[in-house]
Formats: C-alpha cells, sequence, structure tokens
C-alpha cells in the first residue's frame, strides 16, 4: 500500500473524527429516574447540561434517596451517550473497532 495514500487516508479519518466531535456536542439526550421526578440532560459528549429536580422528591429526611435518584439518571444518560457515541463510530468506521481513536 502506497504510504502518501494511506496518510490521507488518516487525514481524512481525522477530519471526519472532527465532524462527528462537533455533531455530538450538538445532540442532546434525556435521561430520567424516579418516574420522571429527576431528568438529566446531557449531550453526546457526556456533559451533563441541566440537571431538573421535581419539589416533590425533595425530603430533607431522605436526602438519599434523591441522591440515588440523581446517581441513577446521570448514569443512564451516560450510557445513552457511549451508545450514541458507539453506533457513529461505527457507522465511520465501517464497524471495524479502533481502540483510543475518540478521545
Amino acid at each position: 500500500m502506497d504510504i502518501g495514500r494511506l496518510m490521507k487516508q488518516a487525514q481524512q479519518m481525522q477530519s471526519k473524527l472532527n465532524e462527528l466531535k462537533e455533531e455530538l456536542g450538538d445532540r442532546k439526550i434525556t435521561a430520567t429516574s424516579g418516574g420522571g421526578m429527576v431528568t438529566i440532560v446531557a449531550n453526546g459528549r457526556q456533559e451533563i447540561l441541566s440537571v431538573k429536580i421535581d419539589p416533590q422528591v425533595v425530603d430533607p429526611e431522605d436526602v438519599e434517596m434523591l441522591e440515588d435518584l440523581v446517581l441513577a439518571a446521570v448514569n443512564e444518560a451516560k450510557r445513552q451517550a457511549e451508545e450514541m457515541l458507539k453506533e457513529e463510530m461505527g457507522k465511520l468506521t465501517g464497524g471495524l473497532p479502533i481502540p483510543g481513536l475518540f478521545g
């Protein structure tokens, strides 16, 4: 294989990766827990954009329950963002896993 052609392909892949990172930053994921009592909005880069907590779930006598609900919603948002990234990377690489390619 021609090294020049290989380098050009690598540059094209990097350009597509940069475009994908930008696009994923614009996509939003919403995850909830407690039947919608806690809502987390994240983007495709796994950045938390907002946290909404229904006042009904705020009980000073049971802070642990609220902490668990927030944790569950954050973890679900993270899982959804990872799944979206995996799906988009699969499209970009033709399903070929390339460790360390996105990070």
